[in-house]
């Protein structure tokens, strides 16, 4: 208990006194995060509409496998890119693998079915005749789909936020495509893993703090535009 109680003391001094180590992992989750949820809402939203609004074969199939996508191992997704990014790779020549851009790119794959998926029951929800009303009045398509757009913006910013969330807190794309080198692509995930394994409990704890506070702000803020639909 007093060695448990003495790693926590240690960890919030490291996090009070700024350490670089911590901090350095912390600039790269968020920015690799908020890289790979911008790249994966640009295809998500459009995608979750499209499935959402068309009437097309095989939809119910679509979206069993958008579904299944949920689900998908991250470390498979990193077996997947890393396949492509490797030496060996169709990829290779991009020299990118182990490189902010390589987790960048993971992270995006895994991000886009969770943005898609909300997009597509934002849209399930919405009134169907916005867009048909829109049409009827003169609006262009892309008036109408802004339109839409913005009857479902509340639906949108929970699938960005959850997306984050998602992205933050991964681990197997983060070592896998990045490597976990210190000061370059080192994550908070990755460093909680090695730094752990290596015995430095303390500093593990303190990236864990940092992370459960940047979770537990994804979720209030998820809670609070989830409430404001209701309102």
């Amino acid at each position: 208990m007093n060695s448990l109680l003495h790693s926590l003391q240690t960890a919030i001094s490291l996090i009070l006194g700024r350490d670089p180590d911590v901090f350095s992992a912390v600039s790269t989750s968020l920015s690799v995060a908020v890289w790979s949820v911008v790249y994966a809402s640009l295809f998500g939203v459009p995608a979750g509409m499209a499935i959402g609004l068309a009437d097309f074969p095989m939809k119910r199939v679509v979206i069993v496998l958008l579904n299944t996508l949920l689900a998908l191992p991250t470390v498979v997704i990193g077996l997947l890119v890393y396949g492509f990014l490797s030496r060996q790779g169709p990829l290779g020549g991009l020299g990118i693998l182990f490189s902010p851009k390589a987790i960048i790119i993971g992270q995006a794959i895994l991000a886009t079915p969770i943005v898609a998926s909300y997009t597509l029951s934002a849209v399930r929800g919405a009134d169907i005749r916005i867009l048909p009303t829109a049409l009827t009045l003169g609006a262009t398509r892309l008036q109408g789909m802004l339109q839409l757009v913005r009857e479902i913006r509340f639906g949108v910013a929970a699938a960005v936020i959850a997306a984050f969330g998602r992205a933050i807190s991964e681990v197997g794309i983060a070592m896998m495509l990045g490597g976990n080198i210190r000061g370059y692509t080192r994550t908070m995930t990755t460093a909680i893993a090695l730094e752990t394994s290596k015995g430095e409990f303390a500093f593990g704890l303190a990236l864990g703090i940092i992370l459960m506070a940047v979770a537990l702000g994804v979720n209030l803020v998820l809670q609070a535009v989830q409430e404001s639909r209701h309102v």
